[in-house]
């Protein structure tokens, strides 16, 4: 490990000296990619010299310790000293192994969210809305950006789907875990008996993927453009504004109707399409490495069932972690990093034991 950091904190140095060459800075592509490759080597850096300065702090009160001739109240200040620099050595010693795990290339792209009622009918709907209201309070928390690019409404104000992209630093590191199949057991109000209903909702989290990062063959591509429908009222559209984009070699559909303007809304589509595709990409490299799905909270997989939200119970429950907690109205108000640390914490030491296999 120690090889590694000292390797990291070279390279780290030859940033900073080539970040200071007029030729560099002119180069905004060489320069984006040296701050970038520094801001990723920052933290470990940091975290290193942090834990050089604890070990020869350690050292210096320990040869005090062993010399002795110390008063009784200097000798008490030089031992605390040293168990300091021991914890703070173990401390730093753990937070190296974290920071030098093989970091996802898909942790500082931005995110497309896709979230769909599943069973349950107007009530899976009307909990959609409520995922969607939920993950665009965490963006806002975040101070992220969030942009609706498709929305199918029902009459009652539920979602049968909707996409929609997040913009911000670690959108995807942080929101990755999500995807998956989301449960909700409550009351609904059209029910009198007063019994709990049971409904599913799935939701996709996309990193969202550049135009370097796939390629499509506008050949490869079925556009249409159609009439935006909705549940009425604002959303109603005279023009045939809305766009369907189908990829033929893979069969991916996707629309796009939210944008009065038909360009906009096939810039949208276009947007989510290479996200699919990328994705699909990845899940197939994914399936390759079956060492890499044994360390993963989750498979990532649509079909998984990941979190319950029980209702009448006021009860969060993260299947994958064993993770319960009881201020449900808190977490879909987007209350949700103690949910999102949990899960990461698990994943790490999930890759820490394949580390250490």
């Amino acid at each position: 490990m120690f090889d590694k950091l000292e390797l990291t904190e070279k390279r780290y140095e030859e940033i900073n000296q080539k970040l200071m060459d007029p030729e560099v800075v002119s180069d905004p592509n060489q320069y984006r990619d040296l701050m970038k490759e520094h801001k990723s080597l920052t933290p470990i850096v940091e975290k290193y010299r942090e834990y050089r300065a604890a070990k020869d702090g350690m050292e210096e009160a320990k040869e005090m310790l062993e010399e002795g001739g110390l008063d009784k109240e200097f000798k008490e200040v030089v031992q605390e000293e040293y168990d300091a620099c021991k914890q703070k050595i173990a401390d730093c010693g753990e937070e190296l192994k974290i920071l030098l795990l093989p970091k996802d290339p898909n942790d500082d792209k931005n995110v497309i969210v896709e979230i769909r009622g599943g069973a349950g009918g107007e009530e899976a709907a009307l909990f959609a809305h409520s995922l969607y209201r939920m993950y665009s309070m965490y963006a806002e928390r975040k101070g992220w950006k969030c942009e609706v690019l498709n929305l199918n409404e029902t009459e009652l104000g539920g979602v049968k789907e909707i996409s929609f992209s997040i913009e911000g630093e670690g959108a995807y590191s942080r929101l990755k875990f999500e995807s998956g199949v989301h449960r909700v057991q409550r009351v609904p109000e059209t029910e009198s008996a007063g019994r709990v209903h049971t409904s599913t909702v799935t939701v996709a989290v996309l990193p969202e993927a550049e135009d370097v990062d796939i390629e499509i063959n506008p050949t490869d591509l079925q556009i249409d453009t159609f009439r935006a429908s909705g549940a009425g009222g604002q959303h109603i559209n005279k023009t045939e504004s809305a766009i369907r984009i189908l990829h033929i070699p893979t069969g991916v559909v996707v629309e796009c109707q939210d944008e009065r303007s038909q360009f906009k809304n096939k810039d949208k589509a276009m947007k989510v399409l290479r996200s699919r595709l990328y994705e699909a990409e990845q899940q197939k490299q994914m399936d390759k490495i079956a060492s890499e799905r044994k360390a993963q909270v989750g498979t990532g997989d649509r079909s998984e069932r990941i979190r319950t939200y029980n209702y009448p119970q006021g009860r969060l429950t993260d299947h994958r972690i064993g993770l319960t907690l009881y201020h449900l109205e808190d977490n879909l108000n987007g209350n949700l990093d103690e949910v999102i640390d949990a899960l990461i914490t698990a994943d790490q030491a999930l890759k820490l034991a394949a580390e250490a296999e």
